[in-house]
């Protein structure tokens, strides 16, 4: 896999998730994905930089253009030094939330995605990273 184009904003504001939101979907038309799947990137980023803001405590996300044999992507990495994820497992569960959010965060962004990856550790943050792939 190549990275042919990568961008580093910063979360830690609701500005900055609106601008998250503006600058994944600029990436998703960049490399041609169709309507649904702009939406579903965009839908994904918007729920995980709001996490990485309301629970993480802010942090950043690393956007990348990424290329595999014929086909491209747009891989998503949203990282904080918060509290982390005590328990993945759970996190994951719908309607499963540690704050007042509905819960459908970190499961709705998997099912939005081609590609999942969190890993936390309680006391030094987490780090969701999600793709979709044209």
């Amino acid at each position: 896999m190549t990275v042919t184009k990568t961008e580093t904003l910063p979360v830690r504001s609701g500005d900055d998730v609106v601008r998250v939101r503006q600058r994944v979907r600029a990436l998703a038309v960049e490399i041609g994905l169709g309507l649904v799947d702009q939406t579903k990137i965009i839908t994904a980023a918007s729920e995980l930089a709001r996490n990485t803001l309301d629970y993480g405590g802010g942090g950043d996300v690393c956007m990348e253009i990424v290329q595999a044999a014929m086909r491209k992507g747009l891989r998503l990495t949203f990282e904080d030094h918060g509290p982390g994820i005590a328990d993945i497992e759970q996190a994951m569960t719908d309607h499963y939330t540690s704050g007042g959010g509905l819960g459908l965060g970190l499961g709705g962004a998997k099912r939005l995605s081609n590609e999942f990856h969190i890993e936390s550790t309680p006391g030094s943050g987490t780090r969701v990273t999600i793709a979709r792939w044209k």
